[in-house]
C-alpha cells in the first residue's frame, strides 16, 4: 500500500515533466520559445485540456518561487556602479514608456467601460514586458551588447524594479486593507513591515558576507547552493511575515548582495532552481487559461488583445522616437516589447486575492496577456521579413563600454596580478573571478574587485560574463583545471581568444591540442630574460646577444613543433644544446 501510494505521488510530477519535455523543444525548434512551450503545455495538461490536472492554483503558488528566484538574480544585477551608469536609460527612458503606456492602456480599459481601478491594475499589468521572451529574442540575434538592446535592457530591468511598488500598490487599494486601515492595527502593521525591512537590510549588510567566507573555506559546493537557497527563501519569508511580498524581499537580498564577491557563485547555485520553478510557474499559467471563459467572451478577449498591443506598440514608437532613436529601432522596439509579461500574471493573482479585480477580469486579462505572449514571435518573425532590415544602431554613437575590449581574467594569483597591469593601463574593462574566497577579499584592500567563483563551471563563466568577452586569460594555479577551462571557453565561447598560462612543455602541448589560442609557460620568458643577462654580463655585444636570443626562440618553436607532431617530449631531444662535449643533453 504504501509503495502504491508514493507511486502515485509521483504520477503528476512525471505528467509536469513529460509535458515540458516534449512541448518546450519543440516550440524551441520552430522558434516560439521556451515559454511559450511552457504555456502549452499546462494548456494541453491541465482542466481545460486533457484534464491531468484539476488544481492549478497549488501548482502556481509553489512555483511563484521561481520567480521569487527571478527577482533574486535581478536584484544580483543591481549593482550601484551599474545602475549609475545606466540610470539615463533606466529610470529616464524607462520610467516615460511606462508613464506613457500606462496611462493610454488605462484609457483603453475605461472606453471598453470597465472602472478606473479595474483599467488601472489590467493596463499596469500588460504594461510590464516579457523578461523571458524579450531576452531570447535579443539574445538569438546577438543584439544584447549593441546600444539597441542595452537601451531594451533598460527598460526591462526598470519594469521588473516596478513589480515591487505595484504589488504594494495593489494592497492599498484592496477593500481588506481599507477596513482595516483604523486605528493602532494599521500602525501596528506598519511598524512590523518597516521593521522586517530593516532586519533584512542589517543581516545583508553585516551577516552575509561573513557567511558566505566560512562556508566557502570549508569547500563544499552543496552548502554553499544550499545558503543561497537559503538566503533567498529567508528573505521572501521575512518580507511575508512582515506583510510584504515574498519579491521584494527577494529582490532586497540581491541587491544587499550585488557587491559581494560570492555574487557569480551565487548566481550560478540559483539559476538552475529559478528555470525549473519559473517553468513550472509557466506551466500552471497555461492551466489557469480558462478556454470556457475564452470561448465566451471571445470577442472581448480578441478585441482586448489587438487593442492594448496596437496600443502599447505605438507608445513604444512614439517614446523611442523623443528621445532621438532612429525609425528602424523604434519599429523593432515598439514590436519586440507590445506583449504583457509573466510578471502581469503575479500582478493580476495579488489583485485577485485583494479583490480589487474579479475572477472574470482575471481569467480575460490572462488570458489576453498569455495570448499576447504567444503573438510576439510570430510579430517579431513578420517584422523581419516585411520590413526593411536595421542597419548597425548609432544611439549613443561613439559609445562603446568596451573599446578597449572587454576581457575575463580567471585566477588571480601571482600570474593574473600581472597580466592586468597591462590591461589596466590601457583601459581595459575586466571581469575578474577567483577560486580562493580569501584571495577575493583580500585584493579591495589593494583596489581590486575580484569575485569568487570556481572557473571550470560553465555556469560560472556565463554569470561572469564570458559571453561578451573578447579575450579570456586564463591563470589558474593548477594544470588539468586550466586545460579544462580552456576547452570549455574555446567550445562555449567561440568569440574569445583564449590566452593560457602553462606549467612546462607537456602542459604547453595539452593546452594547445584543447584550443587555447596562445599558451605561455610560466617559467620560459623569465629564464630567457636570465639567459639574455648572463650574455651581456659575459660582455657580449647587444646585437649579438639578441641574434643568440632570436635562434634560441626559433629552436625552441621547432623542438614544440615537433612534440606536438606526434613525438613526445623527446622529438626535440638532438635540439638541445648539453653541456657534456658531443652529446645532446635536457
Amino acid at each position: 500500500m504504501a509503495a502504491d501510494a508514493a507511486s502515485s505521488q509521483l504520477v503528476p510530477v512525471v505528467m509536469l515533466l513529460g509535458a515540458a519535455v516534449v512541448a518546450v523543444p519543440l516550440f524551441k525548434r520552430i522558434g516560439l520559445g521556451s515559454v511559450l512551450g511552457y504555456l502549452a503545455a499546462g494548456l494541453a495538461i491541465g482542466p481545460f485540456g486533457l484534464g491531468w490536472f484539476s488544481d492549478p492554483q497549488t501548482i502556481i503558488h509553489t512555483a511563484e518561487l521561481g520567480v521569487v528566484m527571478f527577482l533574486f538574480v535581478i536584484g544580483l544585477e543591481m549593482r550601484p556602479s551599474h545602475l549609475w551608469a545606466l540610470r539615463r536609460a533606466i529610470f529616464g527612458l524607462g520610467s516615460l514608456q511606462v508613464l506613457v503606456c500606462g496611462a493610454m492602456l488605462t484609457l483603453v480599459g475605461v472606453a471598453f467601460g470597465f472602472s478606473w481601478t479595474v483599467s488601472f491594475i489590467s493596463a499596469m499589468g500588460f504594461v510590464l514586458t516579457s523578461t523571458a521572451i524579450v531576452m531570447q529574442l535579443l539574445g538569438e540575434r546577438g543584439d544584447i551588447a549593441t546600444p539597441r538592446g542595452q537601451r531594451i535592457v533598460s527598460i526591462l530591468l526598470f519594469e521588473d524594479l516596478l513589480i515591487v511598488p505595484l504589488l504594494a500598490v495593489v494592497a492599498f487599494l484592496s477593500p481588506d486593507a481599507v477596513a482595516e486601515a483604523s486605528g493602532a492595527s494599521r500602525w501596528l502593521s506598519v511598524g512590523i513591515a518597516a521593521g522586517s525591512v530593516a532586519l533584512l537590510v542589517a543581516v545583508g549588510l553585516w551577516l552575509l558576507n561573513p557567511l558566505f567566507q566560512v562556508l566557502a573555506n570549508a569547500h563544499a559546493r552543496e552548502v554553499m547552493t544550499a545558503a543561497a537557497l537559503l538566503v533567498v527563501l529567508g528573505a521572501a519569508l521575512l518580507m511575508q511575515l512582515g506583510g510584504l511580498s515574498m519579491a521584494m524581499g527577494a529582490f532586497l537580498a540581491g541587491v544587499l548582495l550585488s557587491e559581494s564577491t560570492f555574487r557569480h557563485q551565487l548566481e550560478a547555485d540559483i539559476e538552475p532552481f529559478r528555470g525549473l520553478l519559473l517553468g513550472l510557474f509557466f506551466l500552471g499559467v497555461g492551466m489557469s487559461l480558462d478556454l470556457s471563459a475564452v470561448a465566451r467572451h471571445w470577442a472581448l478577449i480578441l478585441a482586448g488583445v489587438l487593442s492594448l498591443m496596437v496600443v502599447k506598440a505605438l507608445c513604444i514608437y512614439v517614446v523611442a522616437r523623443l528621445t532621438h532613436s532612429p525609425h528602424a529601432d523604434a519599429l523593432d522596439r515598439a514590436v519586440l516589447m507590445a506583449q504583457g509579461g509573466e510578471f502581469a500574471f503575479v500582478l493580476f493573482a495579488a489583485a485577485l486575492a485583494g479583490r480589487v479585480i474579479d475572477p472574470v477580469v482575471n481569467a480575460n486579462m490572462t488570458a489576453i496577456v498569455v495570448l499576447s505572449m504567444a503573438l510576439t514571435p510570430l510579430a517579431v518573425l513578420a517584422l523581419q521579413r516585411w520590413a526593411p532590415r536595421a542597419g548597425p544602431s548609432t544611439e549613443g554613437a561613439p559609445v562603446p563600454d568596451h573599446e578597449a575590449g572587454a576581457v575575463l581574467i580567471i585566477g588571480f594569483g601571482r600570474v593574473g596580478q600581472i597580466a592586468s597591469q597591462n590591461l589596466l593601463l590601457l583601459g581595459a574593462e575586466i571581469t575578474i573571478i577567483d577560486a580562493d574566497p580569501q584571495l577575493a577579499r583580500e585584493a579591495e584592500h589593494f583596489g581590486f574587485k575580484v569575485y569568487y567563483g570556481d572557473g571550470t563551471r560553465l555556469d560560472i563563466l556565463h554569470a561572469a560574463g564570458a559571453d561578451d568577452a573578447k579575450v579570456i586569460l586564463v591563470c589558474v594555479d593548477e594544470a588539468s583545471a586550466a586545460t579544462l577551462i580552456v576547452e570549455q571557453c574555446k567550445h562555449a565561447f567561440p568569440q574569445a581568444r583564449v590566452v593560457a598560462r602553462s606549467f612546462d612543455r607537456g602542459h604547453a602541448a595539452e593546452l594547445v591540442k584543447a584550443g587555447a589560442d596562445v599558451q605561455v609557460r610560466e617559467t620560459f620568458e623569465s629564464a630567457m630574460v636570465m639567459g639574455r643577462e648572463a650574455l651581456l654580463a659575459l660582455g657580449t655585444e647587444p646585437m649579438a646577444v639578441d641574434a643568440i636570443v632570436a635562434d634560441m626562440r626559433r629552436r625552441d618553436a621547432e623542438r614544440f613543433q615537433l612534440e606536438l607532431d606526434g613525438g613526445g617530449l623527446v622529438a626535440g631531444r638532438p635540439m638541445i644544446l648539453g653541456n657534456l662535449r658531443g652529446r645532446p643533453g635536457r
